[in-house]
């Protein structure tokens, strides 16, 4: 069998998030995941040190760009990590929500230069969502999140850093 040599040259990252403001962003509709990736969210957090993070709900993901971008502009907040669940239907309706969800949110990061994570299922069934937003040691894009907007907020504090020292 071949060895992986990408895995042995892919650097570690030791993720500290102490004093770090993050907000977090999760949305009401299919509340009955959403609740599983917030709980992922505030764990993955939690894990990395951030303290009195604040959170936010909205209806729908589809509002989750929106908010994420308020937030973003407020500098008040480090990073937000967005949670939402869309579960494909019988409707063009999935591929609306999701697909503008996701656009959101990224041109929110790209055009405030806050790091936005996206803890947003977009699976084909609710069997799909549950195994994506497990408990503690499970899989859970929420937890996930967490970990990448720590980690990019450290980049940006990094990139800042090192470009008002020159």
């Amino acid at each position: 069998m071949a060895k992986d040599v990408r895995a042995e040259t892919r650097p570690q990252t030791q993720l500290d998030g102490t004093g770090l403001r993050i907000a977090v962003v999760a949305s009401r509709f299919n509340d009955h995941v959403t609740l599983r990736l917030l709980d992922g969210a505030r764990r993955g957090l939690a894990d990395l040190g951030v303290t009195g993070h604040v959170e936010y709900w909205v209806p729908g993901a589809f509002e989750l760009p929106f908010a994420a971008k308020t937030l973003a502009t407020s500098g008040t907040v480090d990073g937000v990590v967005c949670v939402g669940c869309v579960i494909r239907g019988e409707t063009s309706h999935y591929e609306e929500v999701a697909g503008q969800c996701a656009a959101g949110i990224q041109q929110a990061q790209l055009d405030t230069g806050v790091p936005i994570a996206f803890g947003v299922l977009t699976t084909e069934d609710l069997a799909q969502s549950l195994a994506r937003s497990e408990g503690p040691g499970g899989h859970n894009v929420g937890e996930q999140g967490a970990h990448v907007v720590v980690e990019m907020a450290r980049l940006v504090e990094s990139v800042r850093a090192t470009s008002t020292a020159s």
